[in-house]
């Protein structure tokens, strides 16, 4: 889910709510008195979001003026804002400096507490192993093994792929 570039950070994320609205993208164009109203509820619900992803202070700048990590929050902002029932991250902590996974995952230990369900694809296993319940590794695109990370931690197979040791 790459960023709309010529749109604020506020606006990226108004445009996650139109799949919730009545009227939706085309028609909040028509300025009927339900679209303002569906328009002035989403500039609200947009706002509700991106406060939970610490972007508030950012929303009238451009997307594209935040840093990297910043950026990722706004694109599961965006995400949140179609209201899942699953919200999948590929791969988020790419490109992340080490405090930027720590805030990234302090965001996704939030998004659980709230009761969103997240499919993590991730190949850092420091980010993957403390905030996740389940695990389910993959060699070569073969399932190897599935557990909780204490499990998969002590798994041999898990242990042998990511040591490169053959066996």
């Amino acid at each position: 889910n790459r960023l709309f570039t010529s749109m604020s950070v506020l606006e990226n994320v108004i445009v996650g709510t139109y799949l919730r609205t009545q009227t939706g993208l085309w028609g909040s164009s028509l300025l009927t008195a339900e679209s303002r109203r569906e328009e002035r509820w989403a500039r609200e619900r947009a706002m509700q979001l991106l406060e939970g992803v610490g972007l508030a202070q950012h929303a009238n700048e451009e997307a594209t003026s935040l840093s990297f990590g910043l950026q990722r929050r706004l694109e599961i902002a965006r995400a949140q804002a179609t209201e899942p029932s699953l919200l999948l991250l590929d791969e988020p902590a790419a490109g992340l400096n080490p405090n930027e996974k720590q805030e990234l995952m302090k965001l996704i230990r939030e998004l659980k507490e709230q009761g969103l369900t997240l499919l993590l694809i991730e190949h850092d296993m420091n980010v993957v192993m403390p905030i996740s319940d389940r695990v389910v590794v993959l060699d070569h695109g073969k399932k190897i093994a599935e557990g909780t990370p204490k499990e998969i931690q002590a798994n041999a197979q898990v242990i042998e792929a990511y040591s490169g040791a053959s066996g």
